[in-house]
This record gives C-alpha cells, structure tokens and sequence, in this order.
C-alpha cells in the first residue's frame, strides 16, 4: 500500500511537471509556471482524484499524447507522433475506457498538418491494433478478470447526482464557473496569437472539450472524471493570467483562486 501510494504521487508530480514542459516547450505561453499552478490548484480543488488510481494514471498517459500531438506542429517525425499519441490514448482507455474518445484529437491534428499523405489516416489503427494485442497477452497471462473490469465501464450514464456532500456540489460549480471563463478568453484571444500556433491552441480547446465529453459519457460519475480537463484548461488559464495587464488584479486571482481552493478541499474531506 505505501509502495502504491508514492508512486501515485510521484506520477502526480510528474504530471504536474509535464503540464509544465508542454506549456513552455512548445511556447503555449510566456516563460512563467501559471499553467503548473493552475494544474495543481484544479488537483486540490477535486480531492477524489487523490484516490482514484485508474483516473491518475489514464490522466498520465493522455498527458503524454497530448504532447505528441501538440508537438506535431513542427512537422518532424509526423508519424512516430501520431503513432505515439494513439498508443498512449489506447492504454489510457484500458484504465478508464471512455478516454478511447480522445482519438478524435489525433485525427483532427492529422487534418490541422498531414491530412495530404494517406497513411498517416491509417497510423491509428496500427496503434489500435497493437495495444489490443498486447492487452489480449496480459489477458491470457492474468486472467479475464481485466477484461470484464473494462467491459463494465463501457457504460453511458448521465446522471450527475452522485455528490456525497454540498461542498463537492460548490466545488463543480466553482471549476464550471473557472473553466467558461478560461474557454471563452482563450477563443477571444485566438486572433491576438501568432499564427504559427493557432492550430496548437486549438488542439488545446478541442481537448478540452473532449475531456468534458469524457465526463459527460462516464458511468458512476464522481468529480475526479473532471482531471481529464485539467490540463488543457490550465494551458487557457495560463493565457488569461498573462492577459492581465495590471499586476495587483493577477496577483488578487492567484489569491482568490488558492483561498477558495483550500477551503473546498478541506471542506470536502
């Protein structure tokens, strides 16, 4: 349990930090960690995630397709990227299988920079192919107790009443609140960014949506579903943060948004 338990923070903290890494590699934002503060305050928010081990590590491995397909503007090694990203959005699906929907990010990434060669359309189910091959191994290896845990979780269910206490209900609605704001200041300031990256924060906006999708379709719903949305709505808050001319109304956001946070993720233990 101790074993378990350190490595469930450790890929929170190398969650954490690859927020941050695709935020500055791939300049979504000026040199500054708001994008790693927000992705943390959004952890807080939502203390759920803290135990919820499949949603942790799912969370993890979109990460890091997210970072393929972000990447893939610079059109070097276009293939390794699609291939790397639908791999990840596979074996993500294994631990939560409503992440499967993220592969509509990679085939709109195809359409944004590669839609002309064919066989990058194809690349996905490769990757498909090749993660259901490998799961049928550990399958056979383990027993079919893992595939009848990912049959029971290709449910849709939309019901929403599952809080167990007001506090969670206050906590949805702060993160809703935060997350329209974020969203709509991020399309408003489209215009404003280099269009060199245009197709990049739009891939951010589309994940995002999809993360919300994810939640949406999730059977026995909780709050930590939300994590999926985290990221990409951490990158969009990292651009209103760097929109605020004045520094004492950034510095009051950064404020509110801790004391809120705090006093939720208390409330709701």
């Amino acid at each position: 349990m101790i074993f378990e338990k350190v490595g469930l923070f450790l890929l929170l903290a190398f969650s954490v930090f690859l927020v941050n890494f695709i935020t500055r590699r791939n300049t979504l934002s000026k040199d500054n960690t708001y994008a790693m503060f927000l992705f943390m305050m959004f952890l807080v928010l939502f203390p759920t995630i803290l135990v919820n081990t499949k949603i942790i590590i799912s969370n993890f491995f979109l990460l890091l397709a997210l970072r393929r397909l972000i990447s893939l503007q610079s059109l070097i090694t276009p293939k390794e990227k699609i291939f790397d990203a639908s791999f990840w959005i596979f074996a993500a699906a294994l631990f939560h299988f409503w992440c499967i929907i993220y592969i509509i990010l990679v085939f709109i990434s195809i359409i944004f920079h590669v839609s002309r060669d064919y066989r990058n359309w194809i690349i996905p189910f490769i990757a498909f192919f090749a993660m259901v091959s490998m799961y049928a191994m550990v399958v056979l290896l383990f027993g079919n107790e893992l595939f009848y845990d990912l049959y029971a979780e290709m449910r849709i269910s939309f019901d929403f009443t599952y809080f167990e206490n007001v506090y969670q209900n206050i906590a949805l609605a702060v993160f809703s609140s935060i997350a329209i704001l974020f969203a709509v200041a991020q399309i408003g300031m489209l215009s404003s960014k280099p269009l060199n990256l245009h197709s990049s924060y739009k891939k951010v906006v589309f994940s995002f949506l999809i993360g919300v999708g994810i939640y949406v379709l999730s059977a026995d719903k909780n709050n930590s579903f939300l994590a999926f949305t985290f990221a990409p709505l951490a990158i969009m808050g990292a651009n209103f943060m760097e929109s605020q001319k004045v520094k004492w109304v950034k510095e009051s956001i950064m404020a509110l948004i801790v004391i809120i946070t705090m006093f939720l993720f208390f409330s709701q233990l």
